[in-house]
């Protein structure tokens, strides 16, 4: 389940056009964490989260594999 999240914010992350610093920037992180996300098998606090989705304009089911699009 960790592989399916890393993988699905990774392609919203690239998708989104943002770099990773302007992605970390806009979710209050710093890029090395935003990295870690998608590269180890650290994943991101809840209110983290909620505001990549926000920011990202993603839904938290489809990240999380609850839902597909």
């Amino acid at each position: 389940m960790t592989e399916m999240i890393k993988e699905r914010l990774r392609a919203e992350l690239k998708a989104s056009g943002l770099t990773t610093v302007e992605i970390a920037k806009k979710v209050g992180v710093s890029p090395e964490m935003i990295t870690q996300y998608v590269t180890t098998k650290k994943l991101p606090r809840l209110d983290t989260f909620a505001r990549l989705c926000a920011e990202l304009d993603l839904s938290a089911d489809y990240i999380l594999g609850l839902k597909n699009l």
